[in-house]
């Protein structure tokens, strides 16, 4: 069984990150969406929040499962004993800086591959800083988020 990791702050998903997963899911027997906690930020979303808003939004892969790590994603990813650690990649700068990361976990752990899968066209240019930025400024975003996210914001659900 082939298992990918796809870890991330998710904060808050997008569109773009949705994707990302389905198309995974069609490649992998089981995609872990993993809410990686970053001491370097202030999180936006409550963690507990983002993982339920991910649950929400993937219910209906049932290969996908959502959990919450505090760490290295190689280490997650031995322990539950996933082979791939999977990356989206929108821009050739996202290319550079995941490159770096995927060289330094294969250097930690060289049983673990680093797999990318190129956004879609129309999510190329959809982040979760972009629509923070959009929510501070009370810009719509519906069109860049999935449906709870989207309510979740509209009505506090």
């Amino acid at each position: 069984m082939k298992t990918a990791i796809y870890a991330g702050s998710f904060d808050p998903l997008t569109n773009g990150h949705l994707d990302i997963i389905k198309r995974a899911s069609k490649i992998f027997d089981k995609v872990i969406i993993v809410v990686s906690y970053n001491c370097n930020k202030q999180s936006f979303v409550p963690s507990e929040d983002r993982i339920n808003l991910i649950k929400e939004s993937v219910k209906d892969i049932k290969n996908a499962e959502i959990d919450a790590f505090d760490g290295l994603t190689v280490d997650y990813a031995k322990k539950r004993g996933a082979e791939v650690l999977l990356r989206g990649l929108r821009s050739s700068v996202d290319f550079d800086y995941e490159k770096e990361m995927a060289q330094i976990n294969f250097t930690l752990n060289k049983g673990i591959e680093t797999v990318f899968l190129i956004s879609a066209p129309e999510y190329s240019f959809v982040s979760s800083s972009a629509v923070r930025e959009i929510l501070k400024n009370g810009g719509d975003i519906s069109k860049f988020v999935p449906e709870a996210v989207n309510l979740y914001f509209k009505h506090g659900i």
